[in-house]
């Protein structure tokens, strides 16, 4: 399975993080926007969809630029595999909304550590502090 998520960076070198609902997988975590690519769908065309789904938020597919990307299991066994493609985005329009969250946090990539997240999110951390330079 293929998944996309974004870091979405505001002006104070701060990054969107929304917490998963409760009565969901790994409910109560911290994780990135983001969401399963549909069938036929492009990896900027399905991130831009889930960033309106979850946070209301316009977002051209050519303000994403690919960062990294994560290759984990799926909880709960079974052999499923995910890879998680994280994009960065610096412009959008509207302000986010939690949609499709418990909540959200703006955050500076070090606070990331003191939050729980997803295993797949959490080798993110270090990257995004080298490209914010913190």
């Amino acid at each position: 399975m293929i998944v996309v998520a974004a870091a979405l960076i505001d002006d104070q070198g701060r990054i969107l993080l929304q917490q998963r609902a409760p009565g969901r997988s790994m409910a109560g975590l911290w994780e990135f926007p983001g969401g399963k690519m549909e069938a036929g769908e492009r990896p900027e065309t399905a991130l831009a969809r889930e960033l309106e789904e979850e946070l209301g938020l316009a977002v051209a597919a050519e303000a994403l630029v690919p960062i990294t990307f994560a290759s984990a299991d799926l909880p709960g066994g079974g052999g499923r595999h995910m890879l998680l493609l994280l994009y960065t985005c610096r412009t959008w329009d509207g302000m986010p909304e939690a949609l499709d969250a418990a909540a959200l946090a703006w955050v500076h990539p070090s606070e990331m550590r003191l939050l729980p997240m997803p295993p797949a999110d959490i080798p993110f951390i270090p990257i995004l502090e080298a490209v914010l330079g913190v």
